[in-house]
């Protein structure tokens, strides 16, 4: 398999990313949670470009990233509760499922057919550079394999879809580390950095896919995944946090905040060992340890 084009963030790299997604293609690019694989929105050659080299199955939805929230209220319909959720967390780790706008382009397999779109306006300054450069709405799923564990660095990227992307603007590891929390009509459909307390939300949710993120087995190793462990069994490698130390630990200090930056990473590493299994100890479910656990229950699901 040929080595992607890897590049350093700078105007350049931007302008050629944006080049890349005029002409329908496909750019990984990162943002505040991870690394994603961007696409024109409104072209549907393009999102189906994106399906493709992740091997994702089209009934699951893609978050579409816009500069503002002007932006938003061009593909879906805003209300005032939005409105107020924009104000405190956007530009941010939050992604709003709102009603499509039936004048939008959003190509159909961006929402898998749903009257919804998933809309957010990301912080970081690659993907805002990119969006920018584009004037365009882009979806953007994790740049990785379906179902395989969410890239935060560039490297990670290429291990995972090698050839399948043409360009991998590297800026670095990504500083939130999990998936952006996702809400619907007060409820979270998947928790992320901000979590349900600071929203002021309940949980859950229907059975239907409604957002990314929502499947039983999601995130996951190549390997088995053991939780809530306090020691290393014999063949398995060990993520410890806070007083289970482990082959490596989320947060000596049993921090959430830096356990959260650090998961996708120290899961790649655990993947990448000889152990023929993974542990990982137990995180405490508050802020975004909720997202934590939530990522590592879907990894564990076989």
């Amino acid at each position: 398999m040929a080595a992607p084009n890897i590049l350093a963030f700078s105007d350049r790299t931007i302008a050629e990313a944006a080049r890349l997604i005029a002409a329908g293609g496909i750019v990984a690019v990162p943002t505040e949670t991870v690394y994603g694989l961007a696409a024109d929105a409104t072209n549907a050659a393009a999102v189906a470009a994106i399906y493709a080299a992740k091997g994702r199955p089209s009934f699951n939805p893609l978050i579409v990233h816009v500069l503002d929230l002007a932006a938003a209220e061009e593909i879906a319909v805003v209300d005032d509760a939005a409105r107020d959720l924009a104000a405190r967390f956007w530009p941010g780790p939050l992604t709003m499922v709102l009603p499509l706008r039936r004048e939008s382009r959003i190509a159909s397999l961006v929402t898998a057919g749903l009257d919804t779109v998933a809309v957010r306006v990301p912080a970081h300054r690659a993907m805002r550079a990119l969006l920018a450069a584009t004037a365009k709405p882009l979806a953007a799923p994790s740049a990785n394999a379906s179902n395989a564990i969410s890239p935060t660095r560039a490297g990670h990227v290429a291990a995972s879809l090698g050839e399948r992307v043409p360009l991998i603007i590297d800026d670095g590891p990504c500083a939130d580390g999990v998936e952006s929390t996702i809400v619907k009509d007060g409820v979270v459909l998947r928790p992320g950095p901000i979590s349900a307390d600071v929203l002021g939300f309940g949980r859950g949710g229907s059975d239907r896919i409604e957002a990314p993120g929502q499947l039983a087995s999601h995130y996951a190793p190549n390997k088995p995944v053991r939780l809530d462990a306090t020691e290393a069994r014999d063949g398995e490698f060990l993520i410890g946090f806070g007083a289970v130390s482990g082959n490596v630990t989320l947060s000596a200090m049993g921090d959430v905040v830096e356990a959260a930056a650090r998961l996708f990473d120290l899961l790649h590493i655990a993947d990448a060992s000889t152990a023929a299994r993974i542990a990982v100890a137990p995180v405490r479910d508050v802020g975004v340890g909720e997202a934590i656990n939530d990522r590592l229950r879907r990894a564990a699901h076989r």
